[in-house]
């Protein structure tokens, strides 16, 4: 019965950890037909639970209507989970040697919560067991309660026979990041399983350490699984050593799949994009996949080289992706330019909100006379207010003083409008808005 309710379950206790939303770029869409079906009967806590997680957007809960659909089965307030009564601990130590996956899970979530001189004991123990599924379930346990304690015996686990207690085990280490286990953790980057390798790699990158850019490389330049290469360039971007450049600037320009290239662009950005200012324009430019497209614009943001602008005003005037042409406007307007590029003229025209935005907000950065015209058009066209105000930012910051403008400015029925207008006119900044876009892929593994 508890296996029908798993979508529910696991969505519920998605409330409870920060780690319950998902961000990696092979993460399967929710199915909803399958998590109305599991609904169907299901017991009021674990629907509770997962509706609380829905409206928190996997983030968790902030706050509810009176009278919800499935009654108040939880208390008003975030529920905390993090002090269970020790019948509740040992409740939950026996679910994890349960054959139920569910089950497993939500005893590990729960345990996770809990302090680890009440639980590491026990779950050092539950390593040994012969219960492959069991030694799985302590190790992921252990990672999310990270006690120093666990460390050695977690460093036997490395040597597992079963893959996925391998994995988590590599998994915890890094999140406890205790440096006697750095070196058996980055022997597994050459295990024969992907899973366990991927695991070792994130774990590596989480130490940090300067000692492991080469081994990493390797893994980045000759590891047959994407997903592997993908996390070592994440954790190369962890590292932020100039000596991986080179690699991840090879990767971004030759490796076969989409979001290895991605990431290598987010790890050039991230830290140091001197050096492979060439490979971000060429990605820039050719690259087929439109993620690595914008995440390669975003790092050229941050590399603050006056080189990118012609690339990244033909991107935010011409690129076939709305989100390629708003990252594109946004990162000239980090570059300390002082001359608008002509797609950064035309991109306050686009026919995204989002892309009029960030050109906007661009041009205020830039604050170029010459394109006050190309401003003034926009303003008279702009429908969206957000955008109104970007524009009038923009306008201000360039040096608009005619007279016929700033008393259409000042007589604007948008007051927020004639607030933009004053700030510029006393020589303050208007900081609303200030858009920001997020690049992808997210930093994480």
């Amino acid at each position: 019965m508890i296996r029908a309710f798993g979508a529910l379950a696991l969505l519920g206790v998605f409330t409870l950890l920060p780690e319950g939303r998902s961000t990696a770029p092979n993460a399967a869409a929710l199915d909803v037909r399958t998590l109305l079906a599991a609904g169907r009967g299901a017991p009021p806590i674990l629907c509770a639970l997962a509706g609380r997680a829905l409206g928190g957007y996997g983030w968790g809960f902030r706050g509810d209507a009176p009278a919800t659909p499935a009654g108040s089965v939880l208390p008003a307030a975030e529920t905390d989970f993090s002090r269970l009564p020790a019948a509740d601990v040992e409740l939950a130590l026996d679910g994890l040697g349960t054959p139920d996956p569910c089950v497993r899970e939500l005893s590990a979530r729960l345990l996770g919560r809990q302090r680890g001189e009440v639980v590491a004991a026990p779950l050092v123990t539950r390593l040994g067991a012969a219960d492959a599924a069991l030694r799985t379930a302590a190790a992921f346990t252990l990672g999310l309660v990270q006690p120093a304690s666990a460390v050695d015996p977690l460093v036997r686990t490395l040597r597992d026979p079963v893959a996925e207690a391998r994995a988590n085990a590599a998994w915890a280490l890094g999140r406890i990041r205790d440096g006697r286990s750095l070196s058996p953790v980055a022997a597994l980057v050459r295990d024969g399983q992907p899973l366990v390798r991927e695991a070792a790699v994130v774990a590596v990158g989480r130490f940090e350490s300067t000692s492991t850019v080469g081994l990493l490389v390797g893994v980045l330049r000759q590891d047959e699984a994407a997903s592997v290469r993908r996390v070592a360039a994440w954790a190369l971007g962890q590292i932020g050593s100039r000596d991986a450049t080179d690699a991840l600037a090879d990767a971004l320009a030759r490796d076969a799949d989409a979001e290895v290239r991605e990431m290598a662009a987010w790890a050039i950005g991230e830290r140091d994009a001197r050096g492979a200012v060439p490979a971000l324009l060429a990605a820039l430019r050719a690259d087929r996949d439109e993620d690595v497209r914008e995440t390669a614009a975003w790092a050229l943001g941050n590399s603050r080289d006056a080189s990118a602008v012609p690339a990244l005003g033909n991107a935010a005037g011409g690129d076939r992706s709305e989100r390629v042409r708003g990252t594109a406007s946004w990162a000239l307007g980090q570059l300390g330019q002082h001359t608008a590029p002509a797609g950064l003229l035309h991109a306050v025209r686009d026919e995204s909100d989002d892309v009029r935005l960030k050109a906007a907000w661009s041009l205020g950065q830039i604050g170029d006379d010459a394109a006050r015209p190309a401003l003034r058009d926009a303003l008279g066209r702009e429908t969206d207010a957000r955008v109104r105000r970007a524009v009038v930012r923009a306008l201000m910051k360039s040096g608009e003083r005619s007279e016929q403008a700033l008393s259409e400015l000042l007589a604007s029925r948008d007051p927020q409008v004639r607030v933009a207008a004053v700030r510029g006119l006393v020589g303050n900044n208007a900081f609303d808005p200030w858009p920001w876009p997020w690049p992808r892929p997210r930093p994480f593994p």
